[in-house]
């Protein structure tokens, strides 16, 4: 569990490449819908840059075509 006097909310964007490929061949992917191929913005309670691209890499695996593009922490 997070503790709040240290956690921060970073905005990670990010995009799924392999579905970006297909959207350019005008095909759609078998799981993941084409909006994937733009970029979308996840907010995530962390410690660090690092724990925030940790836990966005579990529920967005790199392995399914997810790229992080960018990882931002969130004004106070």
């Amino acid at each position: 569990m997070l503790d709040p006097s240290t956690s921060q909310v970073f905005l990670v964007r990010l995009y799924n490449k392999v579905v970006r490929a297909l959207v350019k061949e005008n095909r759609s992917h078998e799981w993941f819908d084409d909006q994937w191929a733009d970029i979308h913005t996840q907010d995530v309670a962390a410690g660090s840059e690092a724990e925030a691209r940790r836990i966005i890499a579990k529920r967005f695996p790199p392995e399914d075509g997810f790229v992080i593009e960018e990882v931002l922490r969130e004004a106070a």
